[in-house]
């Protein structure tokens, strides 16, 4: 009961929780004095009254400082997620809190003048947010990406956007696409065990991902305006769209407007950044023909003997055969193995002291942060693209590839389409967390793929210490520590 009370608290920080206490006891004082300074006034007691009136003000302050603007910045990410359409900016509430101010003195003074600056603000106000609301009217946007996708690179993706009004153009229009890069949590299960599930879902839930896409200046009436963009995507990864987000501070930069509109459900796929392989790794004799087929070829194996037949090559008579059977025979070889290579990736890790020190509420932090990797996670990143390079190297080379994850085996294939399926798969895996390597798990998973004798070659991708890799494993294959 204790470890998991310690655990539900690992959910919130140190910070959080002074601020939750600081919060509650400034509230509650504040509400103590008001009550006191009631009591007081009723009772008569005028030096009373004025005592709590001042300390009061003084909660007011402490609330306005040190309540008020946690509480506005939780509201701000809560309002980013939702479908508001259109937000205050910074000018905006100055704009406003000028107009309450010169509204005051209007009703308190009486003056003319200042019933005429108060109906200009009103004026600036209405309008900017009526021809605002107006351009965001009847705007669609497409986006077109490539088939590949590369982590730390940059990527074209076409952006068009239509205005679809018969008489008005629309000015200052920013293009953002939405979406998620997973469906829950890594640290989903784990959260689950400790709170209830409605509380959990909460935790568990990714954040919507914005990427800003394109920003048009001006977009003619009943036209579109077509341009293309380099976007960098820092992980690799997949990207669920959501749908895309039009935003705009025209005229006055008063409001934000906004329009969401619902996009085709797609996915694209990062794929791990590409790295420079090193001579020694990809310069090795990879053993072709080691293994004879049993079908028809050019080897050096002889898979039979049959009766000659017209267009035959002559050299190919076995003159003894035919002098043993009577009829001229001709010598069938078999084919020789193609080559074939197998990447085998063990995604087993072991946390560093340091990250195992961190709060769970840390590492989720860390995971919602998509330009931040731990130590951990860089490992992990680089021996992904290890991988995805070798995949490359060799199906450039049209070598029959496979990839194996955790001792989950694939079929060998060549081409493009085979090396994208390995390629959308090295984009989600995660990185097993272990307290420590075991053997037997070795064993189990990968024995099976270092006996197939359909391998020409195979390369290891492991974290596991050079001391606790079998030799055999060493003999039979190219060991990549990461």
């Amino acid at each position: 009961m204790l470890e998991r009370l310690r655990l539900i608290l690992q959910l919130f920080s140190v910070k959080d929780i002074r601020n939750g206490v600081l919060g509650a006891s400034v509230v509650l004082g504040g509400l103590g004095l008001a009550f006191l300074t009631l009591y007081a006034h009723r009772s008569g007691d005028v030096r009373l009254a004025g005592i709590a009136a001042t300390a009061s003000l003084v909660f007011v302050l402490l609330i306005i400082i040190f309540v008020i603007p946690p509480l506005a910045r939780s509201a701000s990410a809560e309002a980013s997620q939702l479908n508001l359409p259109f937000e205050f900016t910074t000018g905006g509430a100055v704009f406003v809190g000028l107009l309450v101010i010169v509204a005051f003195a209007a009703w308190n003074t009486g003056n003319n003048l200042l019933f005429l600056v108060l109906s200009f603000i009103t004026g600036a106000l209405v309008t900017g947010f009526i021809v605002g609301n107006f351009c965001l009217r009847k705007l669609d946007v497409k986006m077109r990406f490539p088939d590949t996708i590369f982590a730390g690179e940059e990527t074209p993706i076409l952006v068009s956007l239509h205005n679809r009004k018969r008489l008005f153009p629309a000015f200052s229009v920013t293009a953002e696409v939405r979406g998620r890069n997973r469906t829950r949590s890594a640290f989903a299960s784990e959260i689950e065990r400790l709170l209830p599930k409605r509380l959990a879902k909460r935790f568990t839930e990714p954040p919507l991902v914005k990427y800003t896409l394109d920003y048009f200046v001006h977009i003619p009436r009943r036209d579109y305006i077509e341009n293309k963009v380099e976007h960098i995507f820092p992980r690799r990864g997949r990207f669920l769209i959501k749908d895309f987000e039009l935003s705009t501070k025209f005229p006055f930069a008063f409001f934000r407007h906004r329009r969401r509109l619902p996009a085709q459900k797609a996915e694209i796929y990062i794929f791990p950044k590409l790295e420079p392989l090193e001579l020694e790794m990809i310069d090795i004799p990879v053993e072709t023909g080691r293994l004879a087929s049993r079908k028809r070829g050019a080897g050096q194996d002889l898979l039979s003997l049959r009766d000659y037949k017209p267009l035959d090559d002559l050299r190919y008579i076995d003159w003894k055969a035919t002098a043993r059977s009577g009829g001229v025979m001709v010598r069938e070889f078999a084919a020789e193995d193609e080559k074939r290579v197998s990447v085998i990736f063990d995604t087993r890790m072991v946390r560093s002291r340091r990250e195992t020190q961190r709060s769970l509420r840390k590492r989720i932090a860390d995971e919602k942060d998509q330009n931040r990797f731990t130590e951990t996670e860089k490992r992990f990143e680089n021996a992904a693209s290890k991988a995805a390079s070798l995949l490359t190297h060799f199906s450039e080379d049209q070598s029959e590839i496979r990839l194996v994850v955790d001792g989950r085996k694939r079929e060998f294939g060549v081409g493009k389409e085979t090396l994208h399926k390995f390629m959308r798969e090295l984009s989600t895996i995660d990185p097993s967390y272990v307290g420590n390597f075991d053997r037997s798990v070795l064993d189990e998973q990968f024995a099976e793929v270092f006996n197939d004798e359909r391998n020409s070659h195979i390369f290891f991708i492991t974290a596991l210490p050079s001391g606790d890799i079998p030799p055999e494993i060493f003999n039979r294959s190219v060991v990549v520590q990461y």
